[in-house]
């Protein structure tokens, strides 16, 4: 009977804080709390203290702390908090649960407090305060002080999943269920996003001079290609730091020269870069430039402070201090932050243009029909009055030559980075009744000979300008767009209902088209994912947004953008650029958001990935794996004489050996090869049939190549050969003889597996009782720092996905990955003709390796 008291007893302290002791020594009765029952303190036995007492106390600090506890305790009573409030200062007798809020059923000594206490609660407007106009406005400027909206935030909020990031607020992904119908949209119509987050710098000033500053590598593109200099292409290059080639990447950019004006000395350059990059290109941009002594721009663009009219109101000093008109551009931006900086030694202005330019981004093969339904070029009384440039005839040609664009079967026909300027009416003006599908026009011959040299040699130079590179043009155009309730008032005076309505001198807005090729690289699916963008003057974002979308196109978000980059087989950034700034943040982030995913499973049903061999589930160390590659083959050659014949089993000889080298391993910058000329040689060798390399492949073309690279990593396409679907930091290994013969009897095979590792951390996680280490404490992830990382599982390891899926496009599992370059080497050295460039793919959640063969585009 006293054992199951005992038992009782400590069930009901289960729960109990730590500092609450429950002994079971001394049942019996009459002995007192103190020899069974419970104690309070942290005292050992529940007799005595741990420690002895103070022989002295400081009356000043005793009597500091003791005034805190004082003042702490008067505060709560005299202002309650939650739901308390007065009447429970009232005696016993006159309690009720259901007593009357009347202050006069209060004693006189207490009917003053609710009045006081109803005084100091803020009154909120009403709703339908709250729903006007002027002050939803302000609101939604408000709100966005610390994430900046796009125009077409509100029309995505209803319809996407938001995202906060890069201090936007961006469309993520709809709410309805539209991946394969967006698919759908990209290879047979149209898709739409809107790409005004990214950031536009602007350089101005002498050509030589910006040359000369913005000098890139002779094996890259540089700025100052004949077919982008002139401004008829879009060009794109990869942007480093000041020499440091091929170091210091800072990432990927798109450049725009504006055509040469036959009476203007200086030229203008446009700088496309992701947000993300901003801070690190701009910085590097001022200081090749020397463009240090920040321009004070004047604040006529920002909306004047205006009273609603007709509508006399107090307004209290907040509001009146903010805008009453819709942030357009960057307004969010504080009052005396410079946007411009220049030279005087170079004479070279930069320029910050973030979201003065709305950017639309169309994808697909009929993006060009959608365009021309959507747009109505300017007559000509019209243009004359909208700017001040003398360009009747030049204004004719862009007309001429965007009819043309309805010849031409696909956007993909024409030539890739092709830029046409144009200046269209408001396409409000002509917005249909209903929604439907833009089609070809079949009628329209594609035998013209104006569209088949549109086709063959794009648009001259002289139709790529435009008044939308002039600043005083564009704000003019900001400032007198009609609004959306002169407009609707416009229709209601039409005589017949639906009719176009007449367009007004300012109605007319510069754009400029840029072509975008898609697919450029490899030799499959060319020109896939090709369209065309759409550049806009701020303010105009939703009046051409509307219409588009009127036009039947679908609407992606920055996960279709992931997507399309995936189909195309190109990477995207920042997610498959791990040398950049950029892209090791995104890394740290995404590293965190997957562990705290991670954690918030419960133990039983998250993934051990001790026992799977998996040992960076959240993050690639790829610094690691290069250093560790390029050690591993330098003591293979040491261990063969100098020689590089030596089989895999020399190379594994050695690892136990590399092991204990991993400290002594540098750590500088990670390098991505992105060499034309490497990556050709490369694309060669690693293909079954090395007739298309102009040097075969031996063991001192590798050596020499594997000395020009370093320690790097090459970007590479896989793709399985059978069933199977890559996920996110997949394990790229180099299969043994066994795994070639095993396909070679069966070309269906699943591939082999890996043995179930063992957990030699369970235990230490069952007896440790605070979670002192991090990655100790959760479950089935390998303590830091790392171990070798090429023999942590039965494979050596070439590298890691990046980013893996299901491909539409090619209708089997592919992934994009990061590989060593000496380790690409020396798999393909030991491989046989026939079966070189196979690998496995394993899944951070599973033991079943999948074959799969690299492809390598240039």
């Amino acid at each position: 009977m006293t054992g199951a008291k005992d038992r009782m007893r400590e069930k009901k302290m289960k729960n109990q804080p730590r500092n609450v002791i429950y002994t079971s020594r001394g049942t019996g009765r009459g002995q007192g709390s103190q020899a069974c029952g419970w104690v309070i303190g942290h005292q050992p036995g529940g007799h005595s203290y741990s420690q002895d007492l103070p022989k002295y106390i400081t009356a000043s600090s005793f009597a500091k702390a003791r005034a805190a506890e004082v003042n702490a305790m008067l505060k709560a009573v005299s202002k309650p908090a939650g739901s308390c409030h007065i009447f429970t200062a009232l005696p016993k007798h006159m309690r009720r649960r259901a007593l009357s809020h009347s202050t006069k059923r209060l004693p006189s000594r207490l009917q003053r407090a609710p009045e006081k206490e109803k005084k100091q609660e803020p009154r909120s407007r009403s709703r339908r305060a709250r729903r006007r106009h002027g002050n939803l406005l302000l609101e939604f400027n408000r709100r966005q002080r610390k994430n900046k909206w796009l125009e077409t935030h509100i029309w995505h909020a209803k319809r996407f999943h938001m995202l906060k990031t890069w201090s936007y607020c961006l469309p993520l992904k709809p709410t309805a269920k539209s991946f394969r119908a967006s698919y759908r949209a990209m290879n047979t119509h149209a898709l739409l996003q809107d790409l005004s987050y990214f950031c536009c710098l602007e350089l101005q000033g002498s050509e030589e001079e910006m040359l000369r500053a913005l000098q890139t590598d002779e094996k890259q593109t540089t700025f100052a290609a004949a077919s982008c200099l002139s401004g008829a292409r879009q060009g794109s290059v990869h942007l480093y730091k000041a020499d440091q080639f091929p170091e210091g990447s800072l990432g990927p950019a798109d450049f725009l020269w504006r055509p040469r004006v036959p009476d203007a000395s200086d030229r203008q350059l446009w700088i496309w870069i992701q947000t993300a990059l901003k801070q690190d290109v701009l910085s590097e941009l001022q200081l090749v430039c020397q463009c240090f002594e920040a321009v004070s721009v004047s604040e006529e663009s920002r909306p004047a402070v205006e009273l609603p009219a007709g509508r006399k109101r107090k307004r209290d000093e907040a509001d009146a201090e903010q805008p009453s008109k819709r942030l357009l551009g960057d307004g969010t931006r504080p009052a005396g932050a410079p946007v411009r900086w220049q030279s005087p030694d170079t004479a070279i202005t930069i320029s910050d243009l973030t979201m003065e330019i709305v950017r639309y981004r169309l994808i697909g093969p009929l993006a060009h029909v959608v365009l021309t339904d959507t747009l109505h070029p300017a007559s000509e009384e019209l243009r004359s009055r909208s700017t001040d440039e003398a360009g009747v005839s030049v204004h004719q040609q862009q007309t001429d030559i965007f009819h043309l664009l309805r010849g031409v079967c696909s956007t993909a026909e024409l030539p890739a980075g092709c830029v046409l300027g144009l200046t269209v009416d408001d396409p409000r003006l002509t917005l249909p009744q209903k929604r439907g599908k833009s089609v070809p026009d079949l009628q329209q011959s594609a035998e013209d000979s104006g569209v088949r040299d549109l086709t063959l040699k794009g648009v001259a130079a002289h139709c790529s300008q435009s008044a939308l590179w002039d600043a005083s043009a564009r704000d003019r155009v900001t400032h007198n767009r009609l609004s959306e309730q002169e407009l609707n008032r416009k229709r209601t005076e039409l005589l017949v209902p639906g009719s176009r309505l007449s367009a007004a001198p300012q109605a007319a807005v510069p754009l400029l088209l840029v072509h975008q090729g898609g697919r450029v690289r490899g030799e499959e699916r060319l020109h896939w994912g090709s369209g065309w963008d759409l550049l806009l003057p701020k303010g105009w974002g939703m009046a051409f947004w509307v219409p588009l979308v009127y036009r039947g196109v679908r609407v992606g978000g920055l996960h279709m953008s992931v997507k399309h980059s995936q189909f195309m087989g190109q990477p995207h950034f920042p997610h498959d650029y791990p040398d950049c700034p950029a892209g090791v943040r995104f890394q740290s982030e995404q590293e965190a958001e997957l562990l705290q995913k991670f954690k918030r499973r419960p133990p039983s049903k998250r993934t051990n990935y001790i026992k799977h061999g998996c040992l960076a589930p959240f993050r690639c160390p790829w610094q690691q794996l290069t250093e560790e590659w390029e050690e591993l083959v330098n003591l293979s050659a040491e261990t063969t004489g100098g020689c590089r014949t030596g089989p895999f089993t020399v190379l594994r000889s050695v690892i136990h050996y590399t092991t204990y080298r991993v400290d002594r391993l540098s750590h500088d910058h990670l390098c991505v090869c992105r060499s034309l000329k490497v990556l050709r040689r490369l694309s060669a060798w690693s293909h079954p049939s090395s007739r298309r390399s102009s040097s075969a492949l031996t063991h001192a073309t590798a050596a020499a190549l594997q000395q020009e690279c370093g320690p790097s990593l090459v970007w590479v396409r896989l793709r399985l050969l059978g069933k199977g679907q890559p996920a996110l930091h997949a394990m790229v290994c180099i299969p043994t003889t066994s795994d070639l013969q095993l396909l070679l009897k069966d070309a269906h095979s699943s591939g082999p597996q890996e043995p179930r590792h063992k957990d030699h951390l369970k235990r230490l996680r069952q007896n440790t009782t605070g979670p002192e280490d991090p990655a100790r404490a959760v479950r089935g992830v390998c303590p830091a720092p790392l171990p070798s990382v090429l023999p942590h599982c039965s494979r050596l390891t070439l590298g890691w996905v990046t980013q893996g899926d299901f491909s539409l496009a090619a209708g089997c599992g592919e992934a994009l990955a990061f590989i060593s370059v000496s380790g690409l080497l020396h798999t393909i050295l030991q491989q046989p003709q026939e079966q070189r460039g196979l690998v496995l793919l394993r899944n951070p959640s599973s033991l079943q390796y999948r074959f799969a063969r690299i492809s390598i585009d240039v």
